[in-house]
């Protein structure tokens, strides 16, 4: 299959993509997710804008507050800084996931985000941190909260006319571990389920705060609060050494994925409880001192 005619632009700064998207088109980044579609036909802009010229927005920042991951930064560049998995080690872990490493080669992280795939992993990352996208127009900028910025299965919360440039993801408080679990049908395909997971511990090294994100089980990343269930998985046992199988059960009442030709919708659930409790006891061993 061949994409139908487009016009093409390629800017050489951000101000003159964001003039070319002001008339407007779509974004090429690194085009993983927008090339197939064009191809099959299932996407047809009258005009791409290949912002891949743009100076500077291939930057990634990596400080004590998280890191900030601009737009042309490529999963693989993210994937291999140590710096940025010293501080969100989440990000590592989820990008190991991601289809294979060709792909991860070339495509971005805010390329994933803007395309808000229910089941790729990086939505459900940025959500369950409680990250933000930074979005420019042509009329000026502005911070798009994870919680408001997937309004629904590929759609993100972008006006036309805007250019998603940056994302950010916070920093992980002390004592906290992260952990990311999918199950998949091949190696690289789309999860049937795919869990990110965070644990808090306080001084006693008891469970503080636990919470997961979900992918493919809804139309967006849904996250949950699991700090209750967990906390009656503790009682009665020693330190760092939580039952989580009340917070798996817990988040398999709560998902309501469907059912498609590769998976049933019980399936789904039952996976969601199961990934639900290896990545929360990942989590909480990541958190623990001396914690990878």
């Amino acid at each position: 299959m061949k994409p139908p005619p487009f016009d093409y632009r390629a800017p050489r700064t951000l101000d003159e993509a964001l003039a070319d998207l002001a008339e407007g088109g779509k974004v090429l980044a690194g085009g993983q997710s927008l090339i197939p579609l064009l191809n099959m036909r299932l996407a047809a802009p009258d005009r791409l804008v290949d912002i891949n010229g743009v100076a500077g927005l291939d930057a990634l920042e990596v400080t004590a507050a998280g890191v900030r991951v601009g737009a042309l930064a490529r999963h693989a560049a993210v994937e291999r800084s140590d710096e940025a998995a010293a501080v969100q080690p989440l990000l590592r872990q989820a990008l190991r996931h991601v289809a294979h490493p060709v792909i991860r080669n070339r495509g971005t992280v805010v390329g994933s985000l803007a395309h808000a795939d229910p089941a790729a992993e990086l939505p459900a990352v940025l959500a369950l941190l409680d990250g933000h996208v930074e979005a420019a127009s042509a009329a000026g900028r502005r911070t798009i909260a994870a919680a408001d910025f997937f309004t629904g299965p590929l759609e993100p919360a972008l006006e036309p006319g805007e250019l998603a440039v940056a994302a950010f993801f916070p920093a992980l408080p002390p004592q906290t571990g992260t952990a990311f679990a999918e199950v998949t049908r091949r190696h690289g395909d789309y999860a049937l389920v795919g869990v990110a997971a965070m644990v808090a511990l306080d001084d006693d090294l008891r469970v503080r705060a636990a919470r997961a994100a979900y992918l493919s089980v809804a139309d967006t990343p849904l996250v949950l609060d699991l700090a209750e269930p967990a906390a009656q998985g503790q009682a009665g046992r020693p330190p760092g050494a939580a039952d989580w199988s009340a917070a798996a059960a817990y988040a398999a009442e709560r998902v309501d994925p469907d059912g498609d030709i590769h998976a049933g919708a019980d399936y789904r659930r039952h996976l969601a409880g199961v990934l639900t409790g290896r990545a929360l006891a990942e989590a909480a061993r990541n958190a623990l001192p001396g914690g990878s």
